[in-house]
């Protein structure tokens, strides 16, 4: 019997390790999964919850990975931008200049030659170079951040060699300016559909009915 209930412990308790992402689950707050934080972090992300940042926040972040490319890449063991770089990070900069209430980060990653350390500090050095480059923009400096350098942790392509599309940055929608108007007035639907809008607004001067093309006065 003291076999029988041993063997039970073990399997339980082995089962419990298989699946304590799970089941932890069900004690943490609310999104503590996705921010994989302390308790402060869980409840920031409540807050967004509720407050509708957080739904938004994706909306827009969605809308910034499908009308602009968000990744650019580097030579190996460079950080400096090349003329195809510099290109996309304008049109990010272009894109982001329509929502100054959207805060954005940069993402630095590397390939797998070379050690763990170096690499972190090389995709370090490459989001910290895609941010002076969005600043030169006319990005304000306060509204970008790089955060983190995942080094060789997450490729795109799975290989120890060298491979371009894992050196790469990667600008993401993060959140709103605090302090900005429309969203201390937690307008975070007019912020993320104001372009959509905007862009079915007639321009100054044209006139027509809907259907037919526009003609100038």
């Amino acid at each position: 019997m003291k076999k029988i209930l041993a063997t039970t412990g073990l399997a339980a308790l082995a089962a419990c390790g298989q699946g304590s992402y799970v089941s932890n689950s069900s004690y943490g707050e609310a999104g503590f999964i996705s921010t994989a934080g302390p308790f402060g972090n869980a409840t920031m992300n409540n807050t967004m919850i509720m407050s509708g940042e957080r739904s938004y926040t994706y909306e827009l972040a969605s809308r910034f990975a499908a009308e602009v490319l968000t990744n650019v890449n580097f030579a190996f063991n460079s950080a400096q931008l090349d003329a195809g770089a510099r290109d996309t990070l304008r049109e990010q900069a272009r894109w982001i200049r329509q929502f100054p209430e959207a805060r954005f980060r940069v993402y630095g990653h590397t390939d797998a030659v070379g050690s763990d350390r170096y690499n972190k500090s090389l995709g370090m050095r490459r989001a910290n170079a895609v941010v002076a480059y969005l600043t030169s923009q006319g990005i304000s400096r306060s509204r970008l951040e790089a955060v983190a350098s995942f080094g060789e942790t997450q490729p795109i392509i799975v290989t120890e060699g060298r491979e371009r599309r894992n050196r790469r940055t990667v600008t993401e929608v993060s959140g709103f300016v605090e302090d900005h108007p429309s969203v201390i007035d937690g307008k975070y639907a007019a912020i993320v559909y104001r372009e959509y809008v905007n862009s079915a607004v007639p321009r100054s001067g044209l006139t027509g009915i809907s259907g037919d093309s526009f003609k100038t006065d």
